[in-house]
């Protein structure tokens, strides 16, 4: 599995709107500054996290981006599915058929399983972290990470 440079890059941007104590939020220019990115890269990323309904937009020469909803209750996995999708969805077979226009295991496919797994693993773990979470220091964040792995191993 890889995380994009989009999904890490809206990622920071969502958390370092979450950290904002400022009501009229941060604005592109500023995000950009911040988070070391492209003013495009950033203006592209935060009108997909508005179009998603993840982040609003303030008008004006002092507005700028704010949360739609609390931090804790936007989950990692919102963020991800709005930014570049997920590992393996129900159109994955259909779209990696090779040559064929039927996947020759269409009908009986150990793979589909196993990444079918995969993917209920990690939405399980990441319908459990937060933007609030996120928003705490590493080894805050960390030490909540790890009680979650802990209660799944129960």
């Amino acid at each position: 599995m890889k995380i994009t440079a989009q999904d890490e890059y809206g990622l920071r941007i969502l958390v370092r709107i979450a950290k904002c104590k400022v009501q009229t939020g941060l604005s592109i220019p500023q995000l950009s500054e911040m988070e070391g990115l492209s003013r495009p890269n950033v203006s592209k990323l935060t009108r997909i996290l508005r179009v998603e309904g993840l982040i609003n937009s303030t008008k004006g020469h002092v507005g700028g981006y704010v949360l739609a909803r609390p931090a804790a209750d936007i989950t990692v996995n919102d963020a991800l599915k709005a930014l570049g999708g997920r590992l393996f969805d129900e159109d994955f077979c259909a779209n990696h058929v090779g040559v064929l226009k039927l996947c020759t295991n269409s009908i009986d496919c150990s793979i589909r399983s196993l990444w079918s797994m995969v993917q209920s693993s990690i939405d399980t773990l990441l319908d459990k972290v937060t933007l609030a979470d996120l928003s705490n220091s590493e080894k805050e964040a960390m030490f909540t990470f790890q009680g979650f792995l802990e209660k799944n191993a129960n």
